[in-house]
């Protein structure tokens, strides 16, 4: 195994994020651009918490998400990003919208679950469309006369929302405000509450970013690799 020195080791590390297609952990760092170095998992991490402070004040930052890490766009310049970009951001229904919070707040859950929270059946399109992303995906069946799927979010839906797990989803008023102004914004007149998405059942979730609606603003450009 080849030796490395710090400086060597970070700008590797650097490179390696730089121009991947999607977000690297530490053990595909060690099997794929490192494998020919001695480097230990504790050299590696600290060199991502010195980048992480390096583009701290920067309008790129390093941030880690479920996968690993990633070079992501500063979300307070995503409006402007957007512009780079010819098409329109996706836009979601309300009815997509609630079936995705449910499954993210209440998870694993079933669909008959998420028809009597919402007190409306759920269309077979809905499920389909957010597995089609692997945003959801079927972890189990429910114990129950028809075995029921049982859905959960993934570590996609995690990335696409800048999140390293379900701990950093913001609070049910929180998302329920986001919702309510994200569809406002698209010309959806439209009222959700905080109960809608299952408010009892996540009292135990706090925020660690500002809210849902930045992050979906803004997907167009923090989900966009830097080349």
């Amino acid at each position: 195994m080849q030796k490395i020195n710090e400086t060597q080791l970070k700008q590797l590390i650097e490179a390696g994020v730089f121009v991947a297609d999607k977000a690297l952990s530490i053990d595909e760092m060690k099997t794929t651009f490192l494998s020919d170095f001695s480097v230990s998992t504790a050299q590696i991490k600290k060199v991502l918490a010195e980048l992480e402070l390096d583009y701290a004040p920067r309008g790129i930052h390093l941030v880690k998400v479920a996968s690993g890490y990633r070079f992501q766009s500063d979300e307070a310049l995503g409006v402007l990003l957007s512009k780079l970009w010819q098409e329109n951001a996706p836009k979601y229904s309300r009815a997509m919208l609630e079936t995705l919070a449910l499954i993210a707040y209440r998870q694993p859950i079933t669909r008959g679950e998420i028809e009597e929270i919402r007190g409306v059946s759920v269309s077979s399109h809905i499920v389909k469309s957010l597995t089609e992303r692997n945003w959801v995906k079927v972890v189990g069946h429910k114990e129950v006369p028809g075995r029921p799927s049982l859905l959960a979010t993934t570590k996609t839906f995690l990335d696409y929302f800048s999140l390293s797990t379900l701990a950093e989803l913001p609070s049910a008023e929180d998302f329920a405000e986001s919702l309510e102004q994200a569809m406002a914004a698209s010309d959806m007149n439209v009222e959700v509450s905080s109960e809608e998405i299952g408010n009892d059942s996540i009292s135990d979730k706090q925020p660690t970013n500002s809210s849902v609606e930045k992050r979906t603003e803004n997907s167009s450009s923090n989900n966009e690799q830097l080349h």
